[in-house]
């Protein structure tokens, strides 16, 4: 009788504060919310009782509760399948166990069970000696009602061509749902889809905003492996130089390490992460902040997952100031060398282990490539506006240069190509190491939504570099020095159009029009000639219209 009057009371609970909750768990009143550790207001609309907070701008969290297991991410390596589920926050009756089942026969099959995390709603399945011969349909399930179905397709191993899309900056000013791209990347049907960072640009809130993400997006994930990691947005900074996971003593990171606290970044590397192969050497790092730098073969390509903000070293205090801010220097007279100071750190000596480790498997492999947050060097000149000229920008990976040339180095060794994101702007460059044109190839891929912060490759004396491309219908591209001095090659890259900067009137109007050089990236990889080829989509065209058309400049193709 008891539990049942306190069941009743906490149903009409729940009714009173405007939730949709369908099915309480009536004989299951549970105990007290977990009470968040954090303390600067971290994750505030999915913590504590979160369904007391007001109606907020990101996504109704108060689902009905036959929607409560929002989405689900997976890989499958080595017959090792990671499968992470992501929940809507839950009420305090309702259980926190979610069930994997596949179909078998006509019929699904429970395979395990696992516990949500009240930090994030999430949790991970892994699945040891999976058959990866042929497709599996799966599903997630919560309580008795809350289903999210998905396809884990076999290993593609007998296809000649591996396609993997590639996106990054998923920016908060559009808050739209993203129906073009789910149409068009469905429609190119990529064996792998790579979201390379800032899938949230709402700092404090991950949790509802990876929800929207995933509303967003899920339909192209749902039926194919993803690989997420997260960058600085993600974790709540403008920049991050982690310094192997110490405590920022700024808000804006630049004295290295991570501002935010350190359970919400556990939180946001555990939902976005969670579904990644095993880590190479899951030791954390500082504040017990884990690591996810792993590997993963999909059909004889072997992608290295690496996190290239995660061990950086801060640039406050650590070279003479060269600008307003630590990490921008203004001054185009400087020496470089004077930034490339002893004990500077990239992408610290445990991933530098990782990548020469894989840069000599052989087995099953056979064409390579490295995924990371963002590129190896300064590819843009306008920052922000077109008339936010920077000369360097710290940001980038483009520094420190002895951490640069060291990457580069063991990219080359594997002869792997580079995919990355996070510069708003898409770029395709040859690195060069001791001279132009001798180092591996990256494609930097376009913002999703590129309204939040533009960039531009625009040289000051608008003229093509030594050995420009020929015909290329792209005036500067050519062998180049960067802010750093380092040695890069421009094959191609998308500026936005500055007429849509012309005023802040004129910006907010253009948001989720074309214009903004945002969209895509599509790589395909064929083993038996040992070519890529590098695709850039415009976020607004039609791939399933007959003569859709990519950025000036792509496509390219390289062979290895």
């Amino acid at each position: 009788m008891k539990k049942s009057f306190r069941a009743v009371l906490f149903a009409t609970f729940l009714v009173l504060s405007g939730s949709d909750c369908l099915r309480a768990q009536p004989d299951a009143i549970g105990e007290p919310p977990v009470k968040a550790p954090f303390l600067k207001g971290e994750d505030s609309l999915c913590v504590n009782d979160w369904w007391n907070r007001p109606k907020n701008p990101i996504i109704d969290l108060k689902v009905p509760r036959d929607q409560a297991v929002a989405f689900g991410l997976y890989t499958l390596s080595g017959r090792i399948l990671k499968l992470s589920a992501q929940l809507y926050p839950l009420y305090p009756a309702e259980t926190r166990e979610v069930r994997l089942e596949i179909e078998r026969d006509g019929r699904w099959t429970e395979l395990a069970r696992r516990s949500v995390n009240d930090l994030g709603w999430s949790t991970v399945f892994r699945i040891e000696r999976w058959d990866d011969s042929r497709d599996h349909k799966y599903r997630l399930r919560h309580g008795e009602s809350a289903v999210f179905e998905g396809l884990i397709r076999k290993n593609p191993s007998a296809k000649d061509e591996i396609k993997i899309v590639a996106l990054s900056c998923n920016s908060n000013r559009d808050r739209g749902l993203r129906p073009e791209y789910t149409r068009n990347i469905n429609h190119q049907d990529p064996d792998l889809v790579f979201f390379s960072g800032d899938q949230s640009y709402d700092h404090k809130e991950h949790t509802a905003a990876w929800l929207k993400f995933g509303l967003a997006f899920k339909e192209i994930f749902r039926s194919r492996p993803c690989i997420s990691i997260p960058d600085d947005h993600d974790i709540g900074q403008g920049n991050l130089w982690g310094e192997n996971g110490k405590v920022a003593t700024v808000p804006t990171g630049d004295s290295g390490g991570y501002f935010f606290h350190h359970e919400y970044v556990k939180m946001v590397e555990r939902q976005q992460t969670g579904n990644l192969p095993d880590p190479y050497d899951p030791t954390p790092v500082e504040q017990g902040i884990g690591v996810y730098h792993t590997s993963l073969n999909l059909g004889g390509v072997d992608f290295a997952i690496i996190e290239d903000r995660k061990f950086k070293t801060g640039p406050l205090g650590r070279h003479p100031m060269k600008g307003p801010r630590p990490d921008h220097i203004l001054d185009p007279a400087y020496d470089p060398a004077v930034i490339d100071t002893p004990g500077l750190q990239l992408l610290g000596e445990r991933q530098l282990k990782f990548l020469s480790d894989w840069a000599q498997r052989t087995d099953g492999i056979s064409l390579r490539a490295v995924l990371s947050q963002t590129g190896f060097c300064g590819g843009a000149h306008l920052h922000g506006n077109p008339k936010g000229r920077l000369h360097a920008d710290l940001d980038s990976n483009g520094w420190p240069q002895s951490g640069r040339l060291a990457a580069l180095r063991l990219i080359k060794r594997a002869n792997a190509v580079h995919i990355a994101g996070d510069q708003h702007i898409a770029t395709l460059i040859q690195h060069g190491i001791d001279q132009h044109r001798d180092g591996p190839w990256a494609f930097v891929v376009p913002a999703i939504d590129n309204s939040y912060y533009g960039r531009w490759w625009w040289p000051a004396d608008e003229k093509p570099g030594a050995n420009p491309v020929p015909n290329s219908p792209l005036p500067w591209t050519g062998d180049f020095l960067d802010g750093f001095n380092n040695k890069i090659t421009m094959f191609a890259y998308a500026n936005p159009d500055t007429a849509q900067y012309a005023s802040p009137a004129t910006r907010t109007a253009h948001i989720g029009k074309p214009g903004w050089a945002d969209g895509w990236g599509l790589i395909r990889f064929k083993k038996s000639t040992r070519e890529v080829t590098f695709e850039c989509w415009p976020r607004f065209v039609d791939v399933t219209q007959p003569g859709a058309q990519q950025f000036p400049g792509w496509p390219h193709t390289i062979k290895l």
